[in-house]
């Protein structure tokens, strides 16, 4: 029985590696996999993942108005869905992979953020909270050596930002993964 689940960490974590990683496990057993992103997520080219590590896979691009089951009718059926930065996905979205397992029987893994620069649910993510039959956190390291929880949003300077919109697309030279106890700490001194 097919499943949805939902692999979550802080940025830097290797969760872009570990779906690439995964559709390569499937792929090798002579499985199909439709790998799918956000357009929002442009970072490394509009329809490429690409973990630190330099893994890369070119992914089918999924707009906010795009449905889910129409774009999987069009693939004519896949033994595995991934989908990697799914917190971008719209909570709808979230609802069509869901329905995709259960009327399909078709495994479905996201891989995302949990929680935005502030520690607030991204909306796709809370759905996957919502509905996932299986929950398993990718887990990173703060500097202090504790679990990283949060991704720090940083400036040009290394300081943390606590403003701004929710969505801002970048990697080490925008996010750094925190323990929730040295995010709150830059917080105080840099407001000293």
């Amino acid at each position: 029985m097919a499943k949805l689940y939902f692999k979550y960490g802080a940025m830097g974590s290797s969760k872009s590696a570990q779906a690439l990683i995964t559709q390569f496990n499937y792929e090798e057993l002579g499985m199909t996999v439709w790998l799918i992103k956000p357009s929002i997520d442009d970072r490394d080219g509009a329809d490429i993942i690409r973990s630190r590590i330099g893994l890369e896979r070119r992914a089918q691009v999924i707009k906010p108005e795009d449905s889910i089951r129409a774009e999987y009718a069009k693939t004519g059926g896949t033994d595995v869905i991934i989908a990697d930065e799914a917190q971008f996905l719209t909570p709808a979205q979230i609802d069509e992979l869901r329905d995709i397992v259960d009327e399909q029987d078709v495994p479905v893994l996201c891989f995302g953020l949990r929680t935005d620069f502030l520690t607030h649910f991204f909306p796709g993510a809370q759905r996957l909270m919502e509905l996932a039959d299986s929950l398993t956190e990718i887990k990173t390291v703060c500097a202090c050596g504790s679990k990283a929880t949060v991704n720090a949003r940083i400036d040009e300077n290394g300081r943390v930002v606590t403003e701004g919109g929710q969505i801002l697309i970048g990697g080490n030279d925008r996010y750094v993964a925190m323990c929730h106890r040295c995010w709150k700490k830059r917080i105080r001194e840099q407001g000293a």
